[in-house]
């Protein structure tokens, strides 16, 4: 399967099962399995590296098992084959996701002038709220 062109996954490593999709859909529903679930084994391929392998099981979240495999439910249409364009164009999605190295948080400090305005701002609303809860003189 191509995801980009530095990256192509083996077939072997897919595993697409159709199954009846829930929901409406008349007698179709009953008769047709059109939702297709899709296994990709991440932790076997080996066009991943242990990086991206490691981000894409994270991005997965509960979508991705104990043994390291990523599975994705796709039901949205009512044809099998653009349910199954769906599963893998959001498998593409996630594995291209994952490849993309996080950047690196640069820690900062306000400026003097930032914290000036910062201070300044909290003392008119000391104010604002001191003034609401005054107490009327009644001379």
């Amino acid at each position: 399967m191509y995801i980009t062109p530095d990256l192509v996954l083996d077939e072997r490593d897919i595993e697409e099962k159709f199954v009846r999709s829930s929901g409406p859909g008349g007698q179709n529903v009953n008769k047709v399995s059109t939702a297709v679930e899709l296994r990709f084994d991440a932790e076997h391929c080996a066009a991943l590296s242990p990086a991206a392998r490691t981000r894409l099981l994270q991005l997965a979240g509960r979508r991705a098992n104990q043994e390291g495999v990523v599975v994705i439910r796709a039901e949205r249409f009512r044809s099998q084959d653009r349910n199954r364009q769906d599963a893998r164009r959001r498998l593409a999605d996630l594995i291209i996701r994952a490849h993309q190295r996080p950047k690196r948080r640069v820690a900062t400090k306000p400026s003097r002038a930032a914290k000036a305005r910062r201070l300044d701002a909290k003392t008119r609303r000391s104010h604002t709220k001191r003034l609401r809860s005054a107490k009327p003189d009644l001379d």
